[in-house]
């Protein structure tokens, strides 16, 4: 039987998917690209955005339509609230959590089983035999670059966040594991390894001393790459400013694999709009970080999640958040309109600014990031960088490419063979989103 996957939502759930993908081509499914031939069809789906749920019963209601003249199994797992997997059980033949996974092929053969939300008190539904999950292997989706999961869940609970009731509580994986899939890629010729989590910073912290903490993990990386001496990158999201320590930040400097690139969520720039988000940190602690990160990582680029619209915020408030992407200048913000998710804390709040107030502060936030961009790839112009090749540009006879702080960079040529490998460009025009420049040389093709 043929199957077709879709996959919603975060890092994550794509690096959950290629676990998805592992078990049922060892059971004997073969992959299509065409979800019209499949006779079994899921998706990894995300409750995090509306949006990804309003994606997911657009998939459903056309694929049940089908079973009008087919023979179709459908089933869906993933990031989804308790709410959601309810709706979901009238719709899809198999539910499922992902710590379930191993199990899917046997579900499949009885048709229909689905897995608990709740379980007895105590226990948390969505972890319990994770270790299961994390020891399927991965069929990795491309050839160079891979993603790592660390940890499973969330404890920070934000008041406008659904994580906690998607994933649960925040579960360590053991670093021998992690460690081993790290070395495991690197053998392999991996050149980009992003290591996931919800909180990477307190990596460990639920082991209660029993496992050792995410600084540590990370230099045991960086011992890594200098007995190998393998050219790679490995990057880490996300880490929490509650969390964040000069330690993370002085382990990357000392390690040429540790990639120069920090992801940092803000969320708001305003300190009571930081305290209705429960984000348990305000603007002085955040500042102090970043200060950290230009004195001992002066090249690294800085990435950030905003969301505008929060409930209640005001004029003067978000004028704090522009102010914020102003003072720190951020190489890339993921700004998102602010939506409720049932289970959040915020959910119960009036949904209070406008919508069409909300696109505009986006727009606002928008042209600030673009700003600041601007000015920073023009300093580039002229300059050679270090780029790993991602493959063919929308641009014609051009290929698109990630510098090691994650910047687009596109450079003339025909050969797609150095997808997937080193080489150096000379930056010779920038525009407010990416690079432009020539070859100037590449690792030799072996």
């Amino acid at each position: 039987m043929k199957y077709h996957v879709i996959t919603l939502g975060c890092q994550m759930n794509l690096s959950d998917s290629e676990r998805v993908i592992s078990v049922l081509d060892k059971a004997g499914y073969t992959w299509t690209d065409n979800e019209e031939e499949a006779g079994l069809i899921g998706i990894l789906a995300c409750s995090v955005r509306q949006k990804a749920i309003d994606k997911v019963y657009s998939r459903i209601y056309k694929w049940n339509k089908w079973k009008n003249h087919k023979n179709l199994v459908t089933f869906i797992s993933g990031c989804i609230l308790p709410n959601d997997h309810e709706k979901f059980l009238k719709l899809f033949d198999i539910t499922f959590q992902m710590k379930d996974l191993p199990k899917l092929p046997e579900m499949i053969s009885r048709y229909g089983v689905t897995t608990p939300v709740h379980l007895s008190p105590g226990i948390d539904p969505h972890n319990e035999n994770i270790e299961e999950f994390w020891n399927v292997k991965p069929s990795y989706q491309s050839g160079f670059e891979a993603y790592v999961p660390i940890q499973n869940g969330c404890d920070k609970f934000c008041s406008f966040c659904a994580v906690p009731f998607t994933r649960g509580r925040e579960v360590s994986r053991p670093s021998r594991d992690i460690l081993a899939e790290v070395a495991l890629l690197v053998s392999q010729g991996y050149k980009s390894i992003t290591l996931l989590g919800q909180n990477v910073n307190s990596y460990g912290l639920d082991k209660q001393g029993g496992e050792i903490t995410f600084p540590e993990l990370l230099r045991q990386i960086g011992e890594l790459g200098n007995r190998t001496h393998k050219e790679f990158w490995v990057y880490f999201t996300s880490p929490h400013p509650r969390d964040m320590t000069d330690d993370v930040i002085e382990v990357v400097a000392q390690y040429p694999v540790l990639a120069r690139q920090i992801h940092l969520p803000m969320q708001s720039g305003d300190d009571k709009v930081l305290i209705r988000m429960n984000r348990k940190h305000d603007m002085e602690k955040y500042r102090q970080i970043v200060h950290s990160i230009r004195r001992i990582l002066p090249d690294a680029t800085l990435f950030t999640d905003i969301i505008v619209g929060f409930t209640g915020e005001t004029p003067e408030q978000f004028e704090n958040t522009r102010k914020a992407m102003a003072e720190f200048q951020f190489n890339m913000s993921y700004t998102a309109i602010y939506s409720p998710r049932p289970g959040a804390t915020s959910h119960r709040w009036d949904d209070d600014v406008p919508q069409e107030e909300k696109k505009r502060r986006l727009h606002e936030l928008t042209e600030e990031l673009r700003k600041h961009n601007r000015e920073y790839n023009q300093r580039l112009l002229n300059k050679t960088l270090r780029v790993l090749v991602r493959g063919a540009d929308r641009k014609e006879g051009f290929l698109t490419a990630l510098t090691e702080g994650k910047l687009i960079v596109r450079f003339p040529a025909e050969n797609e063979d150095l997808t997937g490998r080193f080489v150096d460009v000379k930056i010779t025009a920038s525009s407010d989103f990416s690079l432009e420049g020539e070859l100037v040389k590449m690792e030799e093709l072996v």
